[in-house]
């Protein structure tokens, strides 16, 4: 598997450098569109507990939007949000925790995950779809998010009234701007030409320049109560993006910093879990 890995980010290193010194837009169109396409997983097999939850689904831009709906008709709200290549199943065990705390939890693949309709999602579309779960199947009390699902949570919260909200973030994907270095450098591309077109392609789709994508910055503009817990020792989202957070003193924000758990571990830890529950309850 590692061999074919490897190969690939060859054969895809080659191509971008190759298409940088012949069409900056090229390069940056191929570029976000290996940026914004999951890689695709082993089907995650589903437990007899997902088995017994409601399988619920909404239209959104012509793609159908898949997930489940437990504990239908609690008093709270909550909604949890996977992170890039991943789907709701790996948050399984948030859901009775939350179940006991009096939560409906709502849990939906974004866009070209899990068994949702699509081929590629970046922050966005993300921010849109959170918004329409919204809209169906809302009011949402309580966000959990990880990675990639709390960039597109906290866009989504700029422009939702969340005064008595509480959201979780668990290793967010805190700027765009270093995400893109690492995915660089992951593929082992040294080349500047091949991030600046790929900053250019996002400007040219969203309109906004790449920083903009940056929940340092969205997170200034929500009235939410979070609690935002990160790991020393992240290799995917670096602790060194949320320092400057935690500079901003937002009143807002709790933090809570673990160690030797990584971006994935994270989210399976207990205490971790108790954090999150507790913060939630």
């Amino acid at each position: 598997m590692n061999v074919q890995k490897n190969f690939a980010f060859k054969i895809i290193r080659i191509q971008l450098n190759l298409l940088s010194r012949i069409s900056p837009k090229l390069t940056g169109k191929q570029g976000f569109r290996l940026f914004t396409t999951p890689i695709s997983l082993p089907t995650v097999k589903k437990t007899s507990s997902f088995q017994s939850y409601e399988q619920v689904s909404f239209l959104w831009n012509r793609l159908h939007i898949r997930g489940f709906r437990c504990n239908t008709g609690a008093p709270r709200k909550a909604l949890i949000l996977h992170g890039f290549s991943s789907s709701v199943h790996t948050f399984e065990h948030f859901i009775n925790p939350l179940i006991e705390k009096g939560y409906e939890v709502l849990a939906f693949n974004a866009p070209a995950h899990g068994d949702s309709d699509g081929k590629r999602a970046h922050a966005l579309d993300y921010a849109a779809v959170i918004s329409e779960i919204g809209k169906h199947f809302g009011p949402i009390d309580a966000y959990v998010a990880h990675s990639f699902g709390g960039l597109g949570l906290a866009l989504a919260l700029e422009n939702i009234s969340a005064e008595n909200v509480k959201a979780v973030l668990i290793a967010p994907a805190t700027e765009t701007t270093t995400a893109i270095k690492a995915g660089l450098k992951l593929l082992g591309v040294d080349n500047k030409k091949v991030e600046l077109a790929l900053e250019n392609e996002i400007q040219t789709i969203s309109g906004r320049p790449a920083e903009w994508f940056s929940i340092r910055r969205a997170i200034k503009n929500s009235n939410a109560s979070f609690l935002w817990i990160h790991d020393a020792d992240d290799d995917i989202t670096p602790l060194s993006d949320v320092m400057p957070v935690q500079d901003d003193a937002n009143p807002n924000i709790e933090f809570i910093f673990t160690s030797q758990l990584g971006h994935r571990k994270i989210y399976r830890d207990e205490t971790v879990m108790e954090h999150v529950i507790n913060f939630l309850s």
